[in-house]
């Protein structure tokens, strides 16, 4: 093996590319060591592509004092060479990694060695080797890198809305979102959150009419509850209407029922959430509440914690391929304002929003004196956009009864 990476560093755009402390001399034994050092000094003279009748030419002549035995033998090493076939490049590249990788951790084994018996009191030896080979340690990688051809870019582009939203001023700036994409959703208590979830799934040409299989976990109200809204937002009744007229909901609901599922999800975690996408890979993905899957444990502060969780998030996102609908509550600083910012998330700091794709918080117009019924009118600040860039205010209005958003 040793004779065919020599032969392979006579190629000169592998030996560039791999020399000095990359390829030290003790990866070889003491008789391929001198061979060696005659390729790195050929490299360094002619700067070229050398062939081994020309490297033993210069050994055999830089090497004058050589008895006849060793003659014979190097003689013989060389013919053997000459009978190798050059290594490819991503093989040599991996053995050379191999083989450093186990110079390195010997030497790092003896210094241990040394620290164990006690012969050795610093860690300058330990500090030596990282600044040695710090930035010589060949890692044993073998990338696949992203086809940039234009005709990938474009389709990629294409794609990255397949799930479109059903809120015409909504869709007019964002479009939609596709698998992969963490959408982190916030709103105070009582703005319509879920029926903000349930409105994009349920309602008509929402994500369940596209053909996106959906899977709803909450940890907040109950499912049947949550599962309520789904389905007034589908059929377009109240729960009044639907006791009255249950044949023609039944026939508006089932379009929409086989691609929702709605699951309890109180106490759970997002190792929970995680097998719950391997099993059933869902298309869209609504955490409702995201932030209370997540584990404290382990963190000194919330806010750390809940970064943790939308990382999760994402991961689970990118791994399963789906889209992360992540609904939050928004802290004190945003009651009653209609504009709000990304700083109002509830326990978190700008870790949490920094692994969004997009981020759409939800206000409502504060009360005024002597008004009887809230209003009606929802305002969806788009805080973040990764996937058009636009940011600003949507207004549309809320259905309650319906679990509806419309223009």
């Amino acid at each position: 093996m040793e004779l065919s990476l020599i032969k392979t560093l006579m190629n000169k755009d592998f030996y560039d590319d791999h020399k000095g402390a990359k390829c030290p001399d003790r990866l070889f034994s003491k008789e391929v060591r001198k061979i060696k050092s005659t390729i790195d000094k050929a490299m360094l003279q002619y700067d070229r592509t050398v062939t081994s009748d020309e490297i033993q030419a210069l050994f055999m002549s830089s090497n004058p004092s050589l008895t006849t035995a060793q003659k014979q033998a190097y003689e013989s090493t060389f013919l053997t060479l000459k009978k190798e076939t050059e290594l490819g490049k991503d093989i040599a590249q991996e053995v050379l990694s191999k083989l450093f990788q186990q110079i390195v951790g010997e030497d790092i084994a003896n210094i241990g060695f040394n620290y164990v018996n006690g012969t050795q009191s610093t860690l300058e030896p330990l500090r030596n080797i990282l600044d040695s080979y710090g930035e010589d340690f060949i890692p044993n990688l073998n990338i696949d890198w992203e086809d940039l051809s234009i005709e990938n870019l474009i389709k990629s582009n294409d794609l990255e809305t397949r799930w479109s939203f059903n809120i015409p001023s909504l869709v007019h700036q964002l479009e939609g979102v596709n698998a992969g994409h963490l959408i982190e959703v916030g709103a105070r208590p009582n703005t319509g959150k879920t029926s903000f979830h349930a409105s994009l799934i349920a309602s008509p040409t929402g994500f369940a009419h596209q053909g996106a299989r959906c899977v709803v976990l909450c940890n907040e109200e109950k499912a049947v509850r949550v599962g309520a809204r789904y389905l007034t937002a589908a059929v377009g009744m109240d729960m009044h209407q639907i006791r009255d007229k249950p044949t023609e909901a039944q026939e508006l609901w089932k379009k929409v029922e086989k691609n929702v599922s709605i699951k309890d999800a109180t106490s759970k975690d997002m190792n929970w959430v995680e097998s719950i996408c391997k099993a059933y890979k869902p298309d869209v993905l609504v955490l409702d509440m995201g932030d209370k899957f997540a584990l404290t444990q382990g963190f000194a502060r919330q806010d750390e914690a809940l970064k943790a969780n939308a990382i999760h998030a994402r991961q689970i996102g990118k791994a399963y391929n789906c889209a992360v609908f992540y609904m939050s509550q928004l802290n004190a600083e945003a009651e009653g304002k209609v504009l709000l910012n990304q700083s109002m998330m509830e326990g978190s700091r700008t870790g949490k929003a920094a692994e969004a794709d997009v981020m759409i918080l939800i206000a409502k117009n504060p009360p005024i004196e002597g008004q009887d019924a809230e209003d009606s009118v929802r305002h969806l600040n788009v805080v973040k956009n990764k996937v058009t860039g636009w940011h600003g205010k949507i207004i549309c209005d809320l259905d309650y009864k319906l679990a509806r958003y419309q223009a």
